[in-house]
C-alpha cells in the first residue's frame, strides 16, 4: 500500500511518539497529534500474517516490488495526493493521509514496456475509507480530530479492545448509522452537490 501523509496521525502518530520516525524518516522534534508535516511523505505499508497493515521504510519497500517500481508508485502517491487534497481543501475538508493502491498490467507478447509502465491505480481512491477527512473549519492540532472517515469505526474497535484477530467483531447500529452519515457528509462536501 502507498500511504501519502500531509498531517500527523493514526499509526503515523504512534510510530512518531515511539520512535520520532515515520517508516524511516527523521521527522521534526515537538510535533504534536495531527499536526501539518512540513511536506507530504510517502509512507508504504504491507500486510501483517494477522491482516492489518504494517509500515515500512521505502528500502523494505523496494526489496518487495524492486525500485523502479517503488519510486513510480512514489511519484504517483505524492501527485494524487497533492491534487485531492488541494481539492478536498477547497471544499473544506483536509485530506491528513490517504492509501493508493497499484497493480501491473500483465506482460503480453510484444509489449516491450519497462516494469514501471505497466502501472495501473486500482481499488477507490480519495475516500472516506482509503483516507482520512477532517472538516477544515474545526481542525486544530494536538489532538485527534474530528473526522468525515472510518475513524469512528476504529475509535468503536478501540473501546471494546478488539484483537484485530478474527473473527471481526459485528458493528452496533448506532455506530454503522454514525459512521453512514460521516460519509454522507463527506459526499455532500466534495462534489458541491447533493447525493442521489
Amino acid at each position: 500500500e502507498c500511504v501519502a501523509r500531509g498531517y500527523l496521525s493514526g499509526s503515523g502518530w504512534k510510530d512518531y511518539v515511539a520512535t520520532g520516525e515515520l517508516c524511516g524518516i527523521r521527522l521534526p522534534k515537538g510535533l504534536r497529534e495531527s499536526d501539518r508535516l512540513p511536506e507530504p511523505i510517502f509512507t508504504p505499508a504491507t500486510k501483517a500474517q494477522s491482516g492489518h497493515d504494517i509500515n515500512i521504510t521505502e528500502k523494505d519497500a523496494a526489496e518487495l516490488v524492486g525500485k523502479r517500481v517503488l519510486d513510480r508508485v512514489k511519484e504517483l502517491t505524492l501527485r494524487l495526493y497533492a491534487e485531492g487534497s488541494a481539492h478536498a481543501e477547497s471544499c473544506g475538508i483536509i485530506v491528513a493521509d490517504t492509501k493508493f493502491e497499484f497493480g501491473l498490467v500483465a506482460v503480453e507478447d510484444g509489449d516491450g514496456r519497462p516494469v514501471e509502465d505497466r502501472i495501473i491505480l486500482i481499488d477507490e481512491v480519495l475516500t472516506p475509507d482509503s483516507s482520512r477527512f477532517w472538516p477544515k473549519d474545526s481542525y486544530s492540532p494536538g489532538g485527534a480530530q474530528k473526522s468525515f472517515d472510518k475513524q469512528f469505526v476504529r475509535d468503536y474497535l478501540d473501546r471494546i479492545r478488539w484483537n484485530k484477530m478474527p473473527p471481526v467483531p459485528s458493528l452496533p447500529a448506532d455506530v454503522v448509522a454514525k459512521t453512514r452519515e460521516k460519509y454522507w457528509d463527506a459526499f455532500r462536501l466534495l462534489p458541491a452537490r447533493e447525493p442521489d
